[in-house]
């Protein structure tokens, strides 16, 4: 019993990393329609700024924040305006090769501009154990899930009171309505990029220590995040944290009662399975929308 419950709660508290990127891709499909498959990139990106702001001095807490900022320019304002606006006009698909070539681009510039090894990286929660119920519980799992809860539930209630949350919600539902009713929907939609960069730098600080900074840790965080994104219904913010959720406390279990070989692939048949009997996702609803 106690083996399980730690399973759990260190499976949950990677699946809410995993739902803090599929959290991005969920709002950048209901604001604009964009797809982003260098969303593990835009996680990988954050690490290496918050490790060169730390190795110039800078506090973890110092670092963390000066990334926010560079992050909401850089894979914000700029992904936005350089990658987004030009090709979505022409459909999803350029949007999709721009952003997969984007990947494999950011990950070649960072191991041949900074470094092709992994680099530690400081937890910002205290290292040890507490038992509960025969479980040993880390104070980082805990600390990365009352963190991951703190966002989401900020994020939600960002969302559904106040007015700038009830008019980027208004966007991503019927742009045309939302423009007809006086809303800017450009300025709506730059700001659910700038929330997705923020996203991407708070799973790059909770992700990290364990991964390690290196220039492909992406290739594990986006396509895990993606499938959360669409397990859980790629028009719900809610359901990114239950895909994530899934996701990490079934490759946990896996891992630990029938082979570590395995748990690589628990993502991509959790996502097999649910596709093929559910299409629209765990928590999804139907819908037609122009592309």
């Amino acid at each position: 019993m106690g083996e399980l419950l730690q399973l759990i709660v260190s499976g949950t508290a990677a699946g809410a990393i995993y739902a803090l990127a599929a959290l991005g891709f969920t709002l950048l499909w209901q604001a604009s329609g964009t797809i982003n498959f260098a969303q593990g990139e835009f996680v990988m990106v954050p690490a290496f700024i918050m490790l060169f702001c730390m190795s110039a001095g800078a506090p973890l807490w110092l670092a963390f924040l000066a990334t926010c900022v560079i992050a909401m320019l850089l894979l914000g304002v700029l992904f936005k305006r350089i990658v987004v606006d030009p090709l979505i006009r022409h459909g999803v698909i350029p949007l999709v090769i721009a952003s997969l070539g984007l990947s494999i681009g950011l990950k070649q510039l960072m191991r041949a501009g900074y470094s092709a090894q992994a680099f530690p990286f400081p937890s910002p929660f205290p290292s040890g154990h507490f038992a509960i119920a025969g479980a040993a519980i880390s104070y980082a799992d805990v600390g990365t899930l009352l963190f991951a809860a703190i966002i989401v539930l900020g994020l939600q209630a960002f969302l559904e009171r106040t007015v700038t949350g009830r008019a980027m919600q208004a966007v991503a539902q019927n742009t045309d309505a939302a423009r007809v009713l006086g809303i800017d929907v450009r300025r709506m939609v730059l700001y659910t990029f700038l929330i997705n960069a923020v996203l991407a730098v708070v799973a790059a600080l909770l992700v990290t220590p364990a991964y390690l900074a290196k220039f492909d840790m992406g290739d594990s965080i986006g396509p895990k995040a993606f499938f959360a994104a669409i397990i859980g219904g790629f028009n719900q913010t809610r359901g990114a944290l239950l895909g994530g959720v899934l996701i990490g406390v079934l490759e946990n279990v896996v891992g630990f009662y029938v082979s570590p070989a395995y748990k690589e692939g628990v993502a991509l048949i959790l996502f097999l399975v649910v596709i093929l009997v559910r299409p629209e996702g765990l928590l999804g609803k139907a819908e037609e929308r122009k592309v």
